[in-house]
């Protein structure tokens, strides 16, 4: 087994633990609102406030995981992970399940922060690309797989029996970890936390128009998938009146699409360069999105259409986030934890507050979800003409 497919293995399995907090969650979504009398819109409260848990907590683990090394974040946020999974499980009312749910988020954060640090660490450009996409081939047994056992548990014994299987995957992640996982950030180049560095490090970041720009154009990306992922159960089981099996198969069809384009964008940065895969992603991506919501508004998308749209759509989105976050990171790896963390907190906030907008106007049916998500489509569009005269010459083809 070659270096690079061991470390995609071993960084893909624990990637694989906060998506699959959300994903084997999403069939039970309609169950949980019944079951504890919630609304829509304060269900999905489990998801947009995970969602900020994630990314708030993550300034915390980057600089953390550049002072005393990748592996101690690792345990701490699987700790939090577990007792967040538990609580989740245990929670008597739809307001205690999402401060359960913001606690998942909080260890959740350490593992997809603290990998993209761990990848940074040992490789840049094409080499960072490729493990990225390997990562999210191992990751992507959570979309395929975790929403239809989600729905398999709530069949046999209801959906806590999910927050208990979580639990134990952060066990199984924690012994990964402690077994697997080698500490990849030496004694010598590990930087104290002091606010005047991380002042001076964040300052470099934020005045940097290209690591803002691809973070962005990355969060708007996300935050679409994200308004997707929060609304896509409602409006497959009330408006196609999917059965949450059934759903299950059509999230795992979606998911295709992204997972398939996931592995192609290292070959397509080595070809082509960073900025013109960027751009076809973000282009595709709102042309396939603003064409289903023509489709939707004027009453011609069924469930087919619905579903081959988006898988089209998250091909092009799967293109744009492994190369946008590759990019971004590359000229900062000196801060590459600071770096991760700033990143990864604007994307999840970004995405998370979208989500929580898009669940105000939302009605069950497809429209509004549509909308939302071509609205992301539309703010990464906006960044990519800012950003693209200012990064050609950084990411032009070698």
């Amino acid at each position: 087994m070659s270096p690079l497919f061991k470390s995609a293995l071993v960084l893909g399995l624990l990637s694989a633990v906060g998506p699959f907090a959300i994903d084997m969650f999403l069939p039970a979504l309609p169950a949980i609102a019944e079951s504890l009398g919630a609304d829509i819109a304060t269900t999905q409260g489990t998801i947009s406030f995970y969602f900020m848990a994630f990314g708030l907590s993550q300034l915390i683990y980057g600089p953390l995981s550049d002072q005393i090394g990748r592996k101690a974040p690792l345990y701490i946020g699987l700790t939090l992970f577990i007792a967040g999974s538990l609580a989740s499980a245990l929670a008597p009312t739809i307001t205690a399940l999402i401060w359960a749910r913001m606690l998942q988020g909080v260890g959740a954060a350490a593992l997809m922060v603290v990998t993209r640090a761990i990848i940074r660490d040992q490789y840049t450009g094409y080499e960072a690309t490729k493990l990225m996409s390997l990562i999210m081939l191992v990751f992507s047994v959570s979309p395929m797989f975790a929403p239809l056992s989600g729905a398999g548990l709530i069949l046999v014994t209801g959906w806590r029996a999910i927050f208990v299987t979580m639990a134990i995957a952060g066990v199984i992640a924690a012994l990964i970890t402690m077994f697997l996982q080698p500490e990849t950030l030496a004694k010598e180049h590990r930087v104290p936390i002091s606010l005047k560095s991380m002042g001076q490090g964040a300052r470099t970041l934020l005045r940097d128009p290209i690591f803002m720009g691809l973070t962005f154009i990355g969060a708007f990306c996300m935050g679409a998938f994200f308004v997707f992922i929060a609304s896509a159960s409602f409006v497959y089981a009330e408006t196609f009146g999917l059965s949450p099996t059934q759903f299950s198969l059509a999230f795992m069809v979606n998911a295709m699409g992204f997972i398939g384009a996931s592995q192609v964008a290292p070959n397509f940065l080595r070809r082509y360069g960073a900025l013109r895969v960027i751009s076809t992603g973000v282009l595709g991506y709102v042309a396939m999105i603003a064409l289903l919501f023509g489709l939707t508004v004027s009453g011609l998308a069924g469930l087919w259409t619905t579903v081959a749209c988006l898988i089209v759509s998250f091909a092009f989105v799967g293109l744009v986030i492994p190369t946008a976050m590759v990019a971004a990171l590359d000229p900062h790896g000196e801060i590459a934890g600071l770096a991760s963390s700033m990143g990864g907190t604007m994307q999840m906030i970004a995405g998370g507050l979208m989500t929580a907008l898009a669940g105000l106007f939302f009605d069950g049916s497809p429209a509004p979800m549509i909308g939302a998500m071509l609205a992301c489509s539309l703010m990464a569009l906006a960044l990519l003409i800012y950003v693209l005269p200012r990064a050609r010459m950084a990411f032009a083809p070698q």
